[in-house]
């Protein structure tokens, strides 16, 4: 199908081709189903579909099951007939087994290429919904991001930041006149949550070498688009930081692509699988964030499709905003899962061949029902549609080709070292180990003091001269005087002042007034 990617048959016979549009892939898509209705599939055929037309894909691999993107399908799998039957129906004449080139990605580096980013570049807002923060918490997070920009301190792994935050509690009374008050108690449970994140390994994620987009968007030397795997499996035990990473490139793919208005093909397509994680306790902020994004990022020629169990895991919104969908069977026993399924159904164009809700209840695995944009983005009626059989390997790939595969790409070496440069961490040590020593000197010097010098500096802790107060009464008496001496000064002293003046004209007064 010339620019498009065919998806499968549809039509009373399932004879029809159907196909997705690369014109208008960049405006999003939803695919969605039950547990073991196909959706997996279906996101693999898309993938190769995407890759084979050269346009690079990013995807997760929550079951472990797309690793099989990079190798080709066999005749002696236990499906390849059931494949060739369906390929025939549909009228996929050209069905074959093919591998795709692919890029293997993991958070904690032991299943692809480790994934790295710094603390600044995820931003307060979304390191505060990580850790679930409160308010309160969020703001002093917010500030400490503000005084490491202001004061040039670069904020790259979780030891940056925890050394930060005591740097903020320590000096607390003078940031308060400026940014309000700031609780120890608030700066305690930050370094615990912060605790929390180390001990579920997500202290790999932070730190440099960062990710460079530029190798998300790669294509090989046959022109096909590299299929970007990353191994969620067991990032999944850790649902926020799954979500939050994912959220983290989308944003940084909108802030630094071009706009590109409508191209001909995407640049890349994101798939969000699991993707009700994102907005699950999500705060309005958050979704905010995401629905600008999604709004916004197709200008940038990034399509995004959401993968999730029901349509109603997507806030409206957003939804509205994915035109191209693939709808597998929704499962439909509760009052609320009746009314999703009727509001799902209700999205679409209708056909008049069949009833759409009750269609989505009876697709049976392989089949959904799909509507994909049509000419000037006018979405597509309705139809059931039997889905393609995938070219390359359905499930995983053995440990051993997935070494080869990682041994082989181009990118090895790149993001296995960690580097570990001058930042927040370092500057706050050196200024600390700084003013030890120079506490440290300033004993020395009061040792090697005289008594009374040692004093006067233990009383005065300034570098300023001395400075004789005009009010001062006392007189400091030199070791060389006699007390006789002494006195005599003190007198004269005392009568050349005010009160030695008033001491004299009383005496005088009195002598001539005896007169």
């Amino acid at each position: 199908m010339d620019g498009k990617i065919f998806l499968g048959g549809g039509g009373a016979d399932y004879a029809e081709k159907q196909g997705l549009t690369l014109k208008y892939a960049n405006r999003h898509g939803l695919i969605a189903g039950a547990t073991g209705t196909g959706k997996t599939v279906t996101l693999q055929i898309l993938a190769e579909g995407f890759a084979a037309a050269g346009v690079p894909v990013f995807l997760s691999d929550v079951k472990g099951d797309l690793s099989g993107l990079a190798a080709a399908g066999s005749a002696d799998f236990k499906l390849h007939d059931a494949f060739t039957s369906r390929a025939e129906k549909i009228g996929f004449a050209d069905y074959g087994y093919e591998a795709f080139p692919v890029t293997f990605w993991d958070l904690f580096g032991d299943h692809g290429h480790p994934v790295r980013t710094t603390v600044a570049e995820i931003g307060p807002l979304l390191l505060a919904r990580l850790m679930e923060l409160s308010e309160a918490q969020e703001g002093i997070l917010n500030i400490a991001f503000r005084l490491a920009d202001e004061q040039g301190m670069p904020l790259l792994d979780l030891k940056d930041l925890q050394a930060l935050l005591v740097w903020v509690g320590e000096n607390r009374t003078e940031l308060a006149l400026r940014y309000g008050n700031i609780s120890v108690n608030s700066i305690g449970a930050i370094q615990r949550r912060l605790l929390v994140l180390e001990n579920e390994g997500a202290a790999k994620l932070f730190g440099e070498p960062a990710l460079e987009l530029d190798d998300l968007m790669r294509t090989a030397p046959d022109g096909r688009g590299y299929i970007n795997i990353l191994a969620a499996d067991k990032l999944m035990g850790s649902p926020r930081l799954y979500a939050t990473f994912l959220l983290w490139l989308l944003s940084e793919l909108f802030e630094n692509l071009p706009e590109v208005g409508d191209p001909d093909k995407p640049k890349l397509v994101f798939f969000f699988d699991e993707a009700h994680l994102l907005f699950d306790g999500a705060p309005k902020a958050l979704i905010d964030k995401v629905e600008q994004v999604a709004r916004l990022i197709r200008s940038k020629g990034v399509g995004v499709y959401f993968v999730t169990q029901n349509p109603d895991d997507i806030p409206e919104d957003i939804l509205g905003q994915l035109g191209n969908r693939v709808q597998h069977a929704l499962r439909a026993f509760t009052a609320r899962d009746k009314k999703a399924l009727r509001l799902a159904a209700e999205t679409y164009r209708p056909n008049p061949r069949f009833v759409t809700e009750e269609a989505i209840r009876e697709v049976g695995v392989g089949e959904a029902v799909t509507s994909m944009l049509m000419k000037k983005g006018v979405p597509g009626i309705v139809e059931r549609t039997l889905i393609r059989p995938p070219s390359s390997q359905l499930g995983p790939l053995s440990p051993a080709d997935r070494k080869a595969v990682l041994a082989n790409s181009s990118l090895a070496g790149k993001y296995d070292t960690p580097v570990d440069r001058r930042s927040a961490y370092e500057i706050l040590t050196a200024r600390a180990k700084a003013a030890a020593q120079e506490a440290e000197q300033l004993e020395a010097r009061e040792e090697d003091m005289a008594p009374m010098e040692r004093e006067f500096t233990a009383a005065r802790r300034y570098s300023g001269s001395r400075v004789r107060r005009s009010s001062a009464r006392t007189l400091r008496v030199r070791a060389d005087d006699t007390f006789g001496e002494a006195m005599t000064k003190m007198v004269m002293k005392e009568l050349s002042g005010t009160t030695g003046r008033r001491i004299v004209r009383g005496v005088l007064g009195g002598l001539f007034k005896g007169r």
